[in-house]
């Protein structure tokens, strides 16, 4: 291969702006500003679109989180037992009260101790 010839320098010059482009799409792919070609900085045209973005993505996975804890709360309510709690106190209504002398364990206070 001649290293003087033409062909090898466009393909250096050709190796070069496939790595120049692979770069910027890298770039680009993960938000960095990208490179033009003076090797400058460029900023991407979207910063703005991407920061109102970014916040409403923060906004609305604030509201999710505030979703599942009152989704926990439901469900904690339905799962512990509310609908028989509901019955059981139906059912005290409905059964007799004791008279005050039935309740409770005798003190037998009128009663001396026996010595």
């Amino acid at each position: 291969m001649d290293f003087g010839g033409p062909a090898f320098v466009i393909a250096i010059i050709a190796l070069s702006t496939v790595g120049w482009l692979v770069n910027n799409w890298i770039r680009a792919k993960h938000g960095y500003s990208l490179e033009d070609e003076w090797g400058g900085k460029t900023e991407r045209a979207d910063s703005a679109e991407t920061r109102r973005l970014e916040e409403q993505n923060a906004n609305l996975l604030e509201t999710m989180e505030k979703m599942q804890d009152r989704m926990v709360v439901l469900e904690r309510i339905v799962t512990d037992k509310g609908y028989t709690v509901a019955e059981e106190i139906e059912a005290l209504r409905d059964t007799p009260r004791p008279r005050a002398e039935d309740s409770g364990i005798p003190l037998e206070l009128n009663k001396k101790e026996r010595a």
